[in-house]
């Protein structure tokens, strides 16, 4: 059975006695934390910052209780703010709590009850409050990746497709056949690139919005297709494709995001080779052993930057603006494998390959 963690107190007063009433009548269901002083009390603050409520005594000898919580809301914004205060003090700071943004006011001496049904109301505010708090982050954070994502759509859809114009714009003006040859290749390829930026965005919105389909893998039929995929293209390229792979035992995990992950790393491998290298190479190597799977391509082409390594995996980015990728297609990898409790490792050297190591435990 589950404990429940009782909710932290700091309680402020100058008077000692009624410090110890105060923890000494409520220290069984809640953690009480005291100050005699306001340096003392941003002392616990600073010691408990996971501090839920703050109860402060209105007439403190360095500081009234209304200046200490407009002081301390900037750096500490969190904790739900209580008032302790004699009756004839009530009017007085009515104005003075609407500015410094009090929770309430509890009046002393104060009853049990009354404290009892300040913390639960608060502790309940506090809970609405950062359950707002985090959902405004993650609101945030959505609409900056959908700024980048518009951004993005409008440049990188447009750019094929004025290419494609821009080629169907000069064959009107062609006679000869080798050069209406030249300028279908290139409207192949700027469709080519259309179709493989579309297929990573509805790779980006499968991950995002689909559950995970655990199945048992067969590694031997996924490694099939992949090297009738590849293989055309690794012979008409003069690309050595090895493929090596080693399954001892059964492995379950989710099918789709293992061919996302495995597509978008050769898709690389065979992008960026270098175009002056005789023996071009790119190896595919997976294992299944004590539950892990583990899947290495390697390839000897242009490498990446260092400087760019903690990069690649951020949605949009691109080594260098003569890159034509999407920018999706290490981001998708990123979340396939969170979503799969899975890690990669970039071992890479400009002008000597890269070498991406995927570890993924079993389901």
């Amino acid at each position: 059975m589950l404990v429940q963690e009782k909710i932290k107190i700091l309680y402020i007063d100058d008077e000692i006695n009624n410090l110890i009433g105060f923890k000494a009548s409520f220290r069984v269901n809640y953690t009480i934390f005291t100050a005699n002083n306001i340096s003392a009390a941003y002392e616990q603050l600073d010691l408990h910052p996971d501090l839920r409520i703050i109860f402060c005594d209105q007439r403190m000898p360095d500081k009234t209780g209304v200046q200490f919580f407009e002081d301390m809301r900037e750096k500490y914004p969190h904790p739900i703010r209580i008032l302790l205060t004699g009756y004839t003090d009530v009017e007085a700071v009515i104005e003075a709590i609407n500015r410094s943004n009090i929770y309430r006011y509890v009046k002393k001496p104060w009853v049990d009850a009354d404290i009892i049904s300040a913390i639960e109301e608060g502790n309940r505010f506090y809970m609405v409050n950062s359950m707002i708090s985090i959902k405004n982050e993650e609101l945030q954070k959505a609409y900056d990746e959908l700024d980048k994502f518009a951004y993005s759509v409008t440049h990188d859809i447009r750019r094929p497709l004025l290419s494609i114009l821009g080629a169907i714009d000069v064959a009107q003006y062609i006679d000869t056949l080798a050069e209406l040859k030249q300028m279908l290749h290139m409207m192949e390829e700027s469709v080519k690139n259309l179709d493989g930026y579309i297929k990573d965005i509805h790779d980006y919105y499968n991950l995002r919005r689909g559950e995970l389909n655990i199945e048992e893998i067969n590694f031997h039929e996924i490694v099939k297709v992949l090297e009738d995929a590849y293989g055309d293209f690794a012979r008409s390229n003069r690309i050595q494709f090895i493929i090596n792979i080693s399954q001892r035992e059964p492995f379950r995990t989710d099918k789709i995001s293992i061919n996302m992950i495995l597509n978008n790393l050769l898709a690389n491998a065979f992008k960026y080779q270098r175009v002056r290298e005789s023996n071009k190479l790119v190896e595919l190597t997976i294992s299944v052993e004590t539950g892990m799977l583990t899947i290495s391509i390697k390839d000897n082409g242009i490498g990446i930057q260092e400087n760019h390594t903690s990069q690649i995996f951020d949605m949009f980015f691109r080594a260098s603006v003569s890159e034509t990728g999407s920018g999706f297609g290490l981001y998708n990898v990123k979340n396939a494998l969170v979503k799969l409790n899975g890690v990669v490792k970039v071992d890479t050297q400009i002008g000597k390959g890269s070498v991406f190591t995927v570890s993924i435990p079993n389901k």
